[in-house]
């Protein structure tokens, strides 16, 4: 799924901002249940999840123009707690991924955000 250090080991980057993963689905009519129930906020991915201190929340978007196409938006109190997440429960990842994996036809990683400091830039 998510190559961990594949985005955010820019020089300078700083790692001490808000980091948000966010991935795009194609799930199947017959597997939007069972997809939302491991995919919601407060389903088996956000369970791992909170596990982690670093963690802050996961959204689940459904777009209401596209039958079966969902966003998560997994936020993180920084790119470092992040990756020591992913380290952390390296094992617990990979077989909740492969538990999920027959839910989706498609998933695309959209990318990986610092959050702007809107004050900061001003």
């Amino acid at each position: 799924m998510i190559l961990p250090g594949a985005v955010f080991e820019q020089p300078g980057a700083n790692m001490e901002k808000q980091f948000t993963c966010i991935w795009e689905f194609d799930v199947p009519a017959a597997s939007e249940a069972e997809f939302r129930r491991h995919y919601g906020p407060r389903g088996s991915w956000a369970a791992l999840f909170r596990n982690d201190p670093g963690f802050v929340e996961t959204l689940l978007l459904e777009d209401p123009s596209r039958q079966g196409r969902y966003l998560t938006i997994d936020r993180w109190r920084s790119a470092e707690a992040y990756l020591s997440f992913r380290e952390s429960y390296r094992e617990q990842y990979h077989a909740l991924d492969q538990i999920c994996e027959g839910f989706t036809t498609q998933e695309t990683n959209l990318g990986s955000f610092l959050v702007v400091d809107a004050a900061a830039s001003a």
